[in-house]
């Protein structure tokens, strides 16, 4: 039953991550990444919980569009990783974002809530 719980409980969380992204909300990214996070972007840099909110406060993240298909999640204890394809619209420094993405995200159970604790990102296809 708890594998059950689990399941759902982090679907919803990726849920509510792609809604935070979408928002750029970056109180409810703050409470979904975990402080000591990492995760590889599309360009093979490989970037913190505060870089990442930061590129959302300072405007250099926005996002347009985001839609998520093919959500595989596989549990293991505490452990959830999720591998998901995200439609993609919007501008990272000025350059445009129009893509599909293929994301693969560990998360991690701390008390009664869902964290990223790792992830990377690769594009699938791009429109340029």
């Amino acid at each position: 039953m708890e594998n059950i719980n689990y399941l759902q409980e982090v679907t919803l969380a990726e849920k509510e991550l792609l809604k935070a992204i979408g928002s750029s909300d970056i109180s409810q990214l703050d409470t979904l990444l975990h402080d000591d996070l990492l995760f590889t972007n599309p360009m093979g840099q490989t970037i913190s919980k505060e870089m990442d909110l930061q590129a959302y406060r300072s405007g250099e993240m926005q996002v347009n569009s985001i839609e998520s298909s093919e959500l595989q999640v596989a549990l293991v204890g505490d452990n959830a990783v999720v591998a998901v394809t995200i439609k993609l619209t919007g501008t990272f420094a000025r350059f445009p974002l129009d893509g599909i993405y293929r994301y693969t995200r560990v998360w991690k159970k701390f008390d009664n809530s869902w964290k990223v604790i790792a992830g990377s990102c690769v594009i699938k296809s791009a429109q340029v």
